[in-house]
């Protein structure tokens, strides 16, 4: 009994280290999910493996890597949710075995036509997360043991992290490029100011919602916007572009800022419900000496005025967008005199881990010299040390130009 033991024993750590191989780990996302899926084939000794994976927009299982019989599936076969063997995992979110399947319990006609008797699957969970189903079969009767559902589990926990790598990064770099898509490629070129911007993605936390934009009206007024979306990632890349593009919309109908927040936040409660905006939109007047500005829930601008004093602005906060029932919102009117700036940025600018905001205050203000606007952005960004930061950053300068100097310009 007890040789027989140690011979179970040795057999376990065997399995555990085929599959828990360091080597494995050189090999690129597709390579090591063909290796694990073989390695499972030889250890459970059953003719198929396939992982699926979830996507969550179509509620459907997509085959992502198969070994055995199941190679006979192409992949991108996509199984309904509520189908076969691997829907019954998504939904108990734990281990099943059928020792004799029933044909409406196999997941593609492949199967079926082969003769698969028995199936062993188990869920791929990252965190709280399901993100897929990893399964196998047998041409003959089986009843798997424990052990094999304890291996399954290993392999499936080492394809559910690499997997969910490579989803990160392919949905960072969609992101990313959703994101420069949508922001300036380059800014107006509008008379009586000069504009310059930066937007950095967070190195921690990725692709996030941050934006701005500017963008000139019928009207001869020039409308400027700084935004973040919040939550990271690509919803907010997405939800922070159909904002900008809600936004450019009714700033063509609304004569006063605060209108054109209040139609955005209706939209966002009515179509985007649970997304928080936080939005800065100013409008600079034609001959550029007012700027009529309302916050939803914004940090202020910060002025630097010809005098030398530089202050963040003190105007009234109404609410972010997304929060509570859609409410009227107020606009502010400040004087914009000539060779004044105006910076506006999101909050990664500012804000430090475990730090007062008034500390970040202290240091953007501290950062700001006179000068055109692009030198502005230029030493803000530099004396701030906006490299790798913890949080996507946006930043806008706006600099009123003097006569002469736009007399000279237009000379």
């Amino acid at each position: 009994m007890i040789e027989a033991d140690g011979a179970g024993a040795d057999e376990r750590l065997r399995r555990i280290e085929a599959v828990t191989d360091s080597a494995l780990s050189r090999l690129d996302v597709d390579s090591l999910l063909d290796e694990l899926l073989g390695r499972v084939r030889n250890l459970l000794s059953v003719d198929t493996a396939a992982i699926l994976m979830l996507d969550e927009h179509t509620q459907h299982l997509v085959t992502t890597a198969t070994k055995g019989i199941e190679e006979e599936v192409r992949p991108g076969y996509r199984i309904p949710l509520d189908h076969g063997l691997p829907g019954r995992v998504v939904e108990q979110r734990q281990p099943i075995m059928v020792e004799q399947v029933d044909p409406a319990d196999l997941p593609s006609p492949v199967l079926r036509d082969k003769g698969i008797r028995s199936m062993l699957g188990v869920p791929m969970i990252v965190g709280t997360d399901l993100i897929g189903v990893l399964h196998v079969g047998t041409v003959s009767p089986r009843r798997f043991s424990p052990d094999d559902v304890r291996v399954l589990h290993l392999v499936a926990d080492r394809a559910s992290l690499a997997s969910q790598a490579r989803v990160g990064n392919i949905d960072r770099t969609a992101a990313l490029a959703l994101q420069r898509s949508l922001l300036p490629t380059r800014l107006p070129e509008v008379s009586g100011v000069d504009m310059a911007a930066r937007y950095v993605p967070g190195h921690h936390t990725g692709i996030g919602g941050d934006w701005y934009d500017v963008f000139t009206l019928p009207s001869k007024w020039l409308g400027i916007v700084i935004g973040d979306v919040s939550g990271h990632g690509l919803r907010a890349a997405v939800v922070m572009g159909r904002l900008r593009s809600a936004l450019r919309a009714y700033a063509l109908e609304c004569n006063d800022p605060a209108d054109a927040l209040t139609r955005l936040d209706q939209k966002i409660q009515h179509f985007e419900a649970g997304n928080l905006a936080t939005v800065l939109y100013a409008m600079v007047s034609p001959h550029r000496d007012e700027i009529h500005i309302s916050l939803a829930g914004h940090l202020p601008p910060m002025l630097a005025e010809p005098n030398g004093d530089i202050r963040p602005l003190g105007l009234p906060v109404d609410l972010p967008l997304g929060i509570g029932r859609p409410r009227q919102r107020c606009t502010s009117v400040i004087n914009f005199p000539q060779n004044a700036t105006m910076v506006v940025y999101t909050d990664g600018l500012i804000e430090r881990r475990n730090e007062l905001i008034d500390v970040g205050f202290d240091r953007l203000r501290a950062a700001i010299r006179p000068g055109a606007a692009e030198e502005v952005c230029a030493t803000i960004m530099t004396e701030l040390g906006i490299e790798q930061p913890d949080d996507d950053v946006a930043l806008l300068t706006l600099r009123r130009r003097a006569k002469a100097e736009r007399a000279t310009s237009a000379a």
